[in-house]
């Protein structure tokens, strides 16, 4: 039997031929009894082997790619038929054979064209391996040929080379020892006459000799070597002597020197490195500035052994060294603040030039040699450094020196103003047009910033100054005290005070003015604290309590201090009015509160008097009324009851005669009395008009009531002509009553008084039928006394014209045609306001 390998061979081949479903063998039993049929079926049909491979059990697992020729051995030889599964390969691998040879014989010739063109391609081949070999040999022959030529010419190249270099050498060479000359002609006149060197040229030739050296490398040659160490020796001549004109035109403020030394160290290659270095070495000497200024050792002269003045480690001096370490501090500060002046000053004008010059040749701007695009000017970034050290020192003072933060703390407009001087001298004399100034708007806040710290504690020292005299005036354990004007003026002369310190510089002005707002806030909540209220603040009847003299007393206080604070903010700008503005409020407020109570309760009591009028009689006839000069009853009550108010209360409020008192120093016990006498005559005017039936003597007996009043107030209260609308009303309506009818309508008396006293007073000339709003609504006069001062005229008017339409419908439904001539002239009155409209004019 062959071996596996052998039978498996074959199969696989074929198995690249075509690709059949491979199927899974099959147990050697069952493959035994379907041989003889495969067979038979296979001779006798004209399929492909591989077709019947694929649908035998046996040979079809010769066609699976995991074919294992020791599995199918195995199989084999366990089936109990080995010899016929032997025999069947056999005839397989004959029926392949048989196969092959058919194949072989349908294709010959095809095989043998094939064959035909490997001949082909082989003598092609041996054609170019002799073509190849022939051109190797040229190859040979050239190269060797041409080996001897090459080295040469590579010869002569590097000789050529090196005698140009060396001719490039020569005539840099020969270029340097001629700048070299030139240099020394241009100096050694300049030894005897330093003045006369040239030194921008100077520097435009030691810079060539330097940059050719460098660019050539010439380095190396003897005379070369020679002339640099000469030449070294002038570059740092010429570098010293630039810088000394430099630093003296920056001194003195010379741009003519600036610009020469600037263009020195230009032509010298290193402007940007000479900038850098001047603008860090003045800023360094404003730091250093700073920091002696506040050297607290320094400043009290202490050492080792403690003497007078001397420093501890709290930074205090000792005792007896105080004043002359204060003196010390503010003189080193004064120093402080003329070093920072230079230093911004001067790099200030350095800046200035380098934003002007051009170098004469290349016409480049050296402003932009030195500073990029983007980058910070040298005036902020010194300015920076200095604002930066100058807060960080501040700072450090506040914190760690008792003694420093104290003078700086109490002194700080002090401080403040050498800060402000100081920005604003920088300012003034760097303003020049075309030029940017050396500090911005935002570097000067950066400044003040620097020292808010010490405005923060001096504005709470400010406070708690005031709030303590306030607290010791005005204690909370006593509620009853009350303090003396000794007192007051106290507070007022240190609020004064205050601001007179302050009040060089606006803005801190008003930062004091704000803590000097809650001070009086304070003042105003303790004075409410400290106002009495109740029954005994509000009688009128008897002499003045003890309650209302208190109270009395605290309305004067603050009236006194509203008054001075008033005037003392006159000469301020008017932004420091809006400032206290709330303050100030508060504190008329509280002064209008301590007596408003007594002001109404006593407003009520000659309102009262004055409705009595309702009580006479004024439609009497006859010549005994009209000759009695006696004033009513209800006046005599209204006077002893003004005369009373006088004599108790308002002698207590008004020290001096009300008739010394001006609208422009008006008090406000002042304005309290003034609107309480411009309500009285009102008050009378309004009931005077409601008065009906009225006759002739009741006109006089009215007239004669009128008269008393207005003495009674203008002696008691306040002076009558200084009341304006409430009095030229009082004037006009005196005569008006004795008008007749038909003249009303004419009269310019009408243009003092109110319309609505006016038409009430109409009513007693009418007929009893021509009801007034009082009788058609049968309210009592306090009722519609009431509501007149809740209405404006036109609604007033609203309700006598419903009067006048209930009189026209009676007279009309009585059949008659004439009116009374109250009713057209009311009428007329009437429609002129409607017209008007006056909104919410109120009597």
């Amino acid at each position: 039997m062959a071996s596996p390998a052998a039978v498996s061979s074959p199969f696989h081949r074929l198995a690249s031929l075509k690709n059949p479903t491979i199927s899974s063998p099959v147990n050697a039993t069952s493959a035994t009894s379907t041989v003889t049929a495969t067979t038979t079926a296979t001779t006798a049909s004209s399929s492909s082997p591989l077709d019947v491979f694929a649908n035998d059990p046996i040979l079809s697992a010769f066609l699976s790619p995991s074919f294992s020729s020791t599995s199918f051995s195995s199989a084999a030889l366990s089936s109990g038929s080995p010899a016929s599964t032997a025999e069947r390969l056999h005839h397989a691998i004959r029926l392949l054979e048989n196969q092959l040879r058919s194949e072989v014989l349908s294709r010959h010739t095809d095989l043998l064209n094939q064959l035909s063109s490997l001949n082909h391609a082989e003598h092609a081949l041996s054609t170019v391996r002799s073509a190849v070999s022939s051109l190797q040999s040229s190859v040979r022959r050239v190269r060797s040929e041409l080996s001897d030529p090459y080295k040469s010419i590579k010869s002569k190249t590097i000789q050529l080379s090196n005698l140009h270099r060396t001719t490039e050498l020569l005539q840099h060479t020969i270029r340097a020892l001629r700048l070299s000359k030139k240099l020394r002609d241009l100096i050694a006149p300049a030894e005897a006459e330093p003045e006369k060197l040239d030194l921008t040229k100077a520097a435009q030739l030691h810079c060539e000799i330097v940059t050719m050296c460098k660019e050539y490398d010439l380095g190396g040659i003897d005379v070369i070597n020679e002339e640099l160490l000469w030449v070294k020796e002038v570059g740092e001549k010429l570098r010293n002597e630039a810088m000394k004109v430099l630093e003296g035109g920056m001194e003195g403020l010379n741009q003519a020197q600036v610009g020469t030394g600037l263009q020195v160290f230009y032509n010298l290659g290193e402007l940007k490195v000479t900038v850098e270095h001047l603008v860090n070495k003045y800023k360094n000497m404003g730091v250093k500035s700073v920091n002696v200024a506040l050297d607290m050792k320094a400043i009290s002269g202490g050492g080792a052994g403690f003497g007078p003045g001397g420093i501890r480690g709290s930074g205090t001096p000792q005792i007896g060294g105080g004043v002359k370490a204060r003196e010390g501090l503010w003189q080193r500060m004064g120093t402080c603040m003329d070093q920072l002046h230079s230093v911004v000053v001067a790099v200030w004008h350095l800046q200035r030039v380098l934003s002007k010059k051009r170098d004469p040749f290349t016409h480049v701007l050296l402003l932009d040699e030195v500073i990029q695009e983007g980058d910070p000017m040298l005036t902020d970034r010194v300015w920076e450094g200095l604002v930066k050290a100058f807060a960080n020192q501040m700072k450090s003072a506040f914190t760690a020196s008792s003694f420093v933060k104290e003078i700086f703390t109490s002194g700080y407009p002090k401080l403040l103003s050498m800060i402000e001087n100081l920005l604003e001298r920088i300012s003034r004399e760097t303003d020049v047009k075309g030029v940017l100034p050396a500090i911005s708007p935002e570097g000067k806040g950066q400044m003040i910033a620097a020292i808010e710290i010490f405005q923060t504690a001096f504005l709470t020292l400010c406070l708690t100054r005031l709030s303590d005299l306030v607290n010791s005036v005005f204690p909370m354990s006593s509620r009853g005290s009350v303090p003396s004007k000794e007192q007051i003026s106290r507070i007022l002369s240190r609020i004064q005070e205050e601001i007179e310190a302050v009040h060089m510089d606006g803005r801190l002005t008003l930062l004091v003015l704000r803590e000097i707002g809650k001070v009086l806030i304070l003042v105003a909540e303790r004075a409410e604290y400290q106002i009495s209220t109740g029954p005994e603040a509000r009688q009128i009847t008897g002499p003045a309590t003890s309650a209302q003299i208190k109270n009395f007393a605290l309305c004067q206080h603050l009236q006194e201090i509203y008054t001075r604070m008033s005037s003392m903010i006159t000469g301020l700008p008017p932004i420091a009015a809006e400032v206290l503005s709330p303050s100030l409020g508060t504190i008329y407020g509280v002064a209008c509160d301590s007596v408003t109570s007594l002001f109404q309760a006593m407003i009520d009591r000659l309102e009262s008097c004055i409705l009595q009028i309702h009580d006479q009689n004024f439609s009497v006839l006859g010549m005994d009324a009209a000759t009695d000069n006696n004033a009513s009853p209800y006046m005599e009550e209204l006077q002893k009851c003004i005369l009373h108010f006088r004599s108790e209360f308002l002698s207590r409020l008004l020290p001096s005669s009300a008739n010394t008192t001006t609208a422009g120093t008006e008090t406000i016990c002042t304005r309290l009395v003034r609107s309480m006498a411009s309500r009285v005559l009102i008050f009378f005017i309004r009931h005077a008009s409601l008065v009906r039936p009225l006759s002739e003597s009741g006109k006089l007996r009215m007239a004669r009531d009128m008269a008393e009043l207005e003495l009674a107030v203008g002696q008691n209260l306040f002076p009558v002509e200084q009341l304006g609308a409430p009095y030229r009303a009082l004037r006009a309506f005196r005569p008006l009553i004795f008008l007749e009818t038909s003249q009303l309508g004419a009269s310019p008396l009408l243009q003092d008084l109110p319309p609505s006293v006016i038409l009430h007073h109409l009513y007693s000339r009418g007929p009893d039928e021509l009801q007034s709003p009082l009788q058609r609504n049968k309210l009592t006069p306090l009722q519609y006394s009431l509501w007149l001062d809740s209405q404006g005229e036109d609604q007033i008017w609203k309700g006598i014209k419903a009067t006048l339409d209930d009189y026209a419908a009676k007279v009309r439904a009585r059949g008659d045609k004439e009116f009374s001539p109250v009713y057209p002239l009311m009428l007329q009155l009437g429609s002129a306001l409607s017209v008007k409209a006056p909104g919410s004019q109120k009597s």
